[in-house]
């Protein structure tokens, strides 16, 4: 028997919250819980029970200081949580990213429908011990489709979900603008959450400072911003992706030595930590452990303030990325564990196609280039985020362009002071940072989405969005987004793709695969993702 819930107030109305820096990390507290406090009880395993009761030590190489508000984050470490504390209507298989029904019942059979009809399970309970109701399903989609209210998860949606309307406390009706298989699998990125909760002033606020409320299988106990997070079972969930730990501890470890130090040995402190630098992988795998590598989008990029001259011209956009030695990268800095881009798209993504422009090593070409736009004597100073791969990467970036006459002067700071700098539309000429949009899905259509649009964060970054030339490619990309039939709707995809790589605004230069390492000893289950984070709704001890 399903208990009936009163109504709420509908939640306060942002004009904009702010995004996470599209690779930020997170900060504060859960209502569930107590209180948050500023600093780390503990960052060891926190378990006084042996066994199965013991604590399981993840660390992870990206910030948990970021926004935890699972519509707007782009934060590794965040992202990775929330998967563990919130559900979907749907979600998808960490690896091959095939939908299942997690808060849903079943997953729609006519993909190709315009209306798709879900009923929520029952017994589905929140964290605070609310049942879960349609209520909560139309509060979150009402916010990811308020035209008032910019967050990341509109770009994932707008574009073909029309509304999504309440057909009684249990179910719930998403009525699409066309037919859209991909939508399915795009509904992991619309989590539940409770409207009781998050439609109280200033809860959006708590939101991306960590307030996590959800119903799925591990509920959030403690958080310490740029320390670490933690969670318990959830004892009152159902749902197809049952807990196999009774606590976890999750450290946020940015620097690759700590975090490597942290799993080796005899006496490591963790069983399972991602972002391996590749020179670690013998000594780990020697000491026993699992190293495994997937590969995918994550990849090395560069985007150009196009408002700040001479990056406006794209002949010396093309000159610097003709001038990187994509081979030297890859074998030096990522021990071979990448490769040169050939299109936007990874290799192994279905979609993929090598562009018409592809920026093979050219140093001669480079300098034409840079003669031919009257540019001499340039100096670029490169914003570049911190985490190590890429630190490990910038030194051939700088070699390569001080060779073509280019004087290059490296400034790696943290994740997340270079984008509250994009944020504050600060001046910058340059910036190389990573970025996965497999965290969000593997259909190209919303890979390039989650770049290029004309509300876009990241062209809102690159100043370019007014561009007629980008004014083109968006028209061309919802085209493309309404095409139903999907080998026209590729080819479509991969027409305008070679025109972001000819203008080489925001444009990977290396594709490369994350390691993960394990304890064989003591985990099971664990398959190594080709995108940040760590996912453990599968795996159990030993």
């Amino acid at each position: 028997m399903r208990d009936v819930i009163p109504d709420v107030p509908a939640p306060d109305r942002r004009a904009f919250l702010k995004y996470s820096g599209a690779l930020g990390a997170a900060a504060a507290l859960s209502s569930s819980l107590a209180a948050c406090s500023s600093g780390p009880e503990s960052t060891n395993d926190t378990g006084t029970e042996g066994g199965r009761n013991r604590t399981l030590t993840a660390v992870i190489g990206y910030g948990n200081d970021g926004s935890w508000d699972p519509t707007q984050t782009a934060s590794a470490f965040c992202m990775a949580a929330n998967n563990h504390i919130y559900e979907g209507l749907l979600d998808t298989d960490p690896i091959t990213r095939e939908p299942y029904a997690a808060l849903a019942t079943e997953v729609p059979k006519d993909t190709g429908s315009t209306s798709w009809r879900f009923t929520l399970r029952e017994g589905a309970k929140f964290h605070d011990g609310r049942p879960v109701t349609a209520d909560d399903v139309v509060f979150v989609f009402d916010r990811i489709l308020d035209p008032k209210t910019q967050t990341l998860a509109k770009g994932f949606f707008a574009s073909w979900l029309s509304e999504v309307r309440k057909v009684d406390a249990w179910t719930v009706e998403l009525v699409l603008k066309f037919p859209f298989p991909d939508g399915l699998s795009r509904l992991t990125l619309a989590k539940v959450m409770p409207k009781h909760v998050f439609s109280r002033p200033g809860a959006w606020d708590d939101a991306i400072k960590g307030l996590a409320v959800g119903s799925g299988p591990y509920r959030q106990t403690a958080h310490h911003p740029k320390s670490n997070t933690t969670f318990e079972a959830f004892a009152d969930y159902n749902g197809p992706r049952r807990p196999a730990f009774k606590k976890m501890n999750w450290l946020t470890i940015v620097d690759a030595a700590p975090r490597v130090a942290r799993i080796s040995g005899a006496d490591a402190g963790a069983q399972i930590a991602d972002n391996i630098p590749y020179a670690n992988i013998r000594q780990l795998t020697a000491s026993g452990m699992t190293v495994r590598g997937g590969a995918g989008m994550n990849n090395l990029f560069l985007m150009f303030n196009t408002r700040h001259k001479p990056f406006d011209d794209v002949r010396v956009r093309q000159a610097l990325h003709y001038a990187i030695d994509t081979g030297k990268m890859v074998e030096v800095a990522l021990k071979g564990h990448g490769k040169p881009s050939s299109s936007f798209l990874n290799e192994g993504n279905p979609a993929h196609r090598r562009a018409k422009t592809v920026y093979d090593h050219d140093p001669d070409r480079a300098k034409a280039l840079l003669k031919e736009a009257g540019v001499s004597g340039l100096k670029i100073d490169v914003l570049a985020v911190n985490v190590s791969w890429i630190v490990d990467c910038l030194p051939t970036i700088k070699a390569s362009w001080d060779a073509i006459g280019v004087q290059t002067t490296l400034s790696p700071q943290e994740t997340t002071a270079v984008f509250t700098k994009m944020d504050q539309k600060q001046d910058y000429q340059v910036v190389a940072a990573a970025s996965n949009p497999n965290q969000f899905g593997l259909d190209a259509d919303l890979i390039m989405h989650y770049n290029y649009g004309p509300q876009n964060l990241w062209m809102g970054y690159a100043r370019w969005a007014d561009n007629p030339v980008a004014r083109k490619l968006f028209t061309d990309m919802d085209r493309a987004t309404r095409e139903s039939d999907p080998a026209r709707k590729t080819a479509m995809i991969q027409d305008y793709i070679d025109v972001v790589a000819e203008q080489a605004v925001l444009y990977p230069v290396v594709h490369n695969e994350l390691m993960t390492a394990w304890n064989p000893r003591e985990l099971t289950g664990i398959r190594a993702q080709p995108y940040p984070g760590i996912n453990l709704l599968q795996a159990k001890w030993i």
